[in-house]
């Protein structure tokens, strides 16, 4: 795939900053979180791309940090838990603002609502929570109701739908605000922001490329698959480094 299409207009690598989405854009989306499949050629890729765009990549994602650098091991930045976490400098200290964790018993009743249907499943994250319906979707209606319910108790948080999932999370974070984050200091200022996502959680961080004058990129829409991203970012590598 035309490495155009991901850098628009001939942007080239010393002027972008690229942000990338993990699970569903560089990574197929899989049954369970634990499930997922990290090609083995993906890390080194991301490294070589990472010095390409002298330091300005991040991959932002809602998973929380820890695990998300256990998947992808590459010195590279990382925002986890929707920009709840963020380690801007490879192998630097966590950024982490302080943050409203969920009231007792939210967790109890989104797990007993997933154990009356076999297949969805809850994964707890720092602070907040994910009610998967993958492999359960008829749970997907009385999980929104009921998460829906719990939301709207604490001002603090919200229902974020993702595909076949809902998310409590703070409202205080998202991946706008990990863009905007990055975007404020070296190597990312002064560039022009790319972001790729494929889901409504991706979104906030779309319009934050967008908003800096950058761009926002639905892989569905430009990439097709998780493949076709590899694809364009390999293609893009390939590339001699004046390119």
């Amino acid at each position: 795939m035309d490495h155009s299409v991901l850098l628009p207009e001939g942007l080239s690598p010393s002027r972008a900053a690229l942000f990338l989405d993990f699970d569903g854009t560089l990574v197929e989306i899989a049954p369970t979180p634990e499930a997922v499949v990290v090609p083995p050629a993906l890390p080194a890729l991301l490294t070589r791309l990472f010095h390409r765009f002298g330091g300005a990549l991040a991959v932002v994602s809602g998973r929380p940090l820890a695990q998300l650098e256990a998947l992808l091991p590459a010195p590279i930045v990382f925002a986890g838990d929707h920009g709840g976490s963020l380690r801007h400098v490879p192998g630097g200290p966590v950024e982490a603002p302080s943050l409203p964790t969920p009231p007792r018993g939210w967790i109890g009743r989104a797990t007993a609502l997933a154990e009356a249907f076999p297949g969805a499943l809850v994964e707890q994250k720092p602070h907040g929570f994910v009610l998967h319906y993958r492999l359960a979707p008829e749970a997907g209606e009385p999980a929104r109701i009921l998460l829906e319910e719990l939301v709207s108790t604490e001002d603090e948080f919200m229902l974020l739908p993702a595909r076949m999932a809902w998310e409590v999370k703070p409202r205080g974070v998202s991946k706008a605000t990990a863009v905007n984050s990055l975007m404020s200091r070296p190597p990312f200022a002064g560039r022009v922001p790319v972001f790729v996502g494929d889901d409504v959680t991706d979104e906030a961080g779309m319009a934050a490329a967008r908003a800096l004058g950058g761009f926002g990129h639905r892989l569905q829409d430009v990439f097709g698959t998780p493949a076709g991203l590899r694809a364009c970012l390999a293609q893009l590598d390939s590339l001699p480094e004046a390119a």
